[in-house]
């Protein structure tokens, strides 16, 4: 490694590590102090997990050796095609091939809203998910611990290698994405919100949204030039019969007016039978419920997702000019007001 890679890695570890490290011990929000109790004995080990890491990048980083493996070798193809695009690679792209930690997502039940989270150990057994969903759900919130696939919350980020190649491929590439916005005020605010500071839900959604996309242009790319012909390539074909998407969207748009109209507990049943519906054509949903829609609907692409904010930032990608226009015009904005003015909305 070169003396001038090795100073600006332990610059990146410094930076990022000042971002990243509050996260893990974020003050909540006292009504909630309950489900964090229950939660506790489950949290993701954050500071533990992070000086261990923190720790190889350094001796990494002051060391002449080459730490070759299947990590730097996908993080290495993924800033080339960065570079490619014109995007700055800081912090340089690092990825922990790993199971991501579990996430608590808190919901109310009268409604659907992305309340609350917290990060779980990442050897949880399902039973102990669903006693944890249970004693939570007793409190009167509507719980779910969901299986990540990839977390930006640590340095390096951690990415699932239990999947296809193109999966990991635009996984890692979200995750890095997060890290890389973090140093831009949309992405700054996303920080904020995850520490508690300042909520801000549409932040949350144009945050996720963005390096969804782009996750996808950028992914198709390094996979298309280095991964296309490996045998770990091929995505699981789905059966064209059954619509998830749509039965998603409908599913959606009925518990909503269940809700709406004050019916809890028909919104409920009804989940449930769209859960085994779901089950009976291939698509394996543990639980499907207020949180449930909660955590995927700040991802615009999702078919769970009923946010006006997604749509428009799908709409600024379409008059963009490139990728990196996009980026560099959605990383600067503050809020969903920026986005309102740019669209002239």
């Amino acid at each position: 490694m070169k003396h001038t890679d090795r100073v600006l890695l332990l610059l990146s570890v410094v930076l990022v590590s000042v971002i990243l490290l509050p996260a893990g011990c974020a003050t909540k929000n006292s009504s909630l102090d309950d489900a964090h109790r229950i939660a506790q004995p489950y949290a993701f080990p954050f500071l533990q997990w992070e000086g261990n890491a923190l720790f190889k990048l350094g001796m990494q980083a002051v060391s002449d050796r080459d730490h070759s493996n299947s990590e730097s070798d996908l993080s290495k193809k993924i800033e080339f095609v960065l570079q490619e695009q014109g995007i700055s690679v800081f912090p340089p792209v690092l990825i922990s091939l790993e199971s991501p930690p579990h996430l608590l997502v808190i919901s109310p039940r009268d409604t659907i809203a992305y309340t609350d989270r917290l990060l779980l150990q990442q050897t949880m057994r399902i039973d102990e998910m669903e006693s944890l969903e249970a004693q939570i759900d007793e409190l009167g919130f509507s719980s779910l611990v969901v299986t990540l696939g990839g977390f930006a919350g640590t340095f390096p980020p951690i990415v699932s290698s239990d999947s296809t190649m193109k999966y990991i491929v635009n996984a890692g590439v979200e995750e890095w994405l997060h890290q890389y916005l973090a140093f831009k005020p949309l992405g700054f605010r996303y920080v904020l919100d995850s520490l508690g500071i300042r909520r801000d839900v549409d932040i949350v959604t144009m945050n996720e949204t963005l390096a969804g996309i782009i996750s996808e242009d950028i992914g198709k790319d390094v996979y298309n030039k280095y991964y296309s012909n490996s045998s770990k390539a091929d995505d699981r074909q789905q059966s064209n019969v059954f619509d998830f998407d749509a039965v998603m969207r409908e599913t959606r748009k009925q518990t909503d007016a269940y809700l709406s109209q004050g019916n809890i507990e028909r919104a409920e049943t009804y989940m449930e039978e769209q859960r085994k519906l779901f089950v009976q054509n291939g698509y394996h949903i543990r639980k499907l419920n207020q949180a449930y829609f909660a955590f995927h609907g700040i991802y615009g692409q999702d078919p769970g997702a009923v946010s006006p904010v997604a749509r428009d930032i799908e709409q600024l990608k379409a008059i963009s000019r490139s990728t990196k226009d996009f980026l560099d015009t959605a990383a600067a904005m503050t809020g969903y007001e920026d986005l309102k003015r740019k669209l002239n909305k």
